[in-house]
């Protein structure tokens, strides 16, 4: 059994910015995505770690790629409501998929006391991936929250245009028992929670 979500535990939100929903440089001309709800619940994980007063950290990516819609530069780079961090917790810029490349994430973490890593966010193939592995790779305890994350069609060097649904499973997959341990909202909430009401329940797609 996990063990609640305490001090030495730090919610990772990865790169939760508006041009993540220019579907069309992620997945090509029939880009899409899977999860609709993975905004919703993220913003009530993030309610819940707040309300706790637990660590909260955020990467921002500005991405090397002139045509990335994550640019700093361009409106798409800008966090989407809600996801605006607050005094107090972490927010690293990075410029490559992982979080903890050329970034002071690591050393923030370990100052803060954090041990154990809880992260969401996009895309679950790219850099939630990449931070996952190297996260689990640096000796933290290390949770994914699948359905606060979400990924995008890719069409391979075989010209096969695959669902997201299909790319976030296998990833997940892929993760799960190996760099982290894949958990989903409702246990999140359940084992962050300080009481036994409103932080039991996740809206969205139950």
């Amino acid at each position: 059994m996990i063990k609640k979500f305490s001090k030495d535990s730090a919610l990772l939100l990865i790169d939760v910015q508006v041009g993540v929903d220019v579907l069309s440089h992620w997945g090509g001309p029939t880009g899409r995505r899977n999860n609709p709800d993975a905004e919703t619940k993220m913003l009530q994980l993030l309610a819940a770690w707040r309300k706790a007063d637990l660590q909260v950290a955020f990467t921002r990516h500005d991405s090397r790629e002139a045509a990335s819609p994550l640019k700093f530069s361009l409106p798409t780079g800008a966090q989407k409501p809600g996801f605006e961090p607050i005094a107090g917790e972490i927010v690293v810029k990075k410029d490559v998929n992982s979080g903890f490349i050329g970034t002071s994430l690591e050393v923030q973490l370990r100052r803060a006391g954090i041990s154990r890593l809880v992260i969401v966010g996009f895309f679950t193939n790219f850099c939630v991936e990449t931070t996952t592995r190297m996260a689990g790779n640096l000796g933290f305890d290390t949770y994914v929250v699948e359905d606060c994350c979400s990924s995008s069609n890719r069409v391979g060097p075989d010209g096969v245009d695959r669902d997201p649904e299909l790319i976030h499973a296998m990833t997940v997959a892929n993760l799960h028992g190996e760099f982290c341990t894949a958990i989903n909202c409702v246990d999140a909430l359940g084992l962050v929670a300080t009481d036994n009401t409103s932080l039991s329940r996740c809206q969205g797609n139950e």
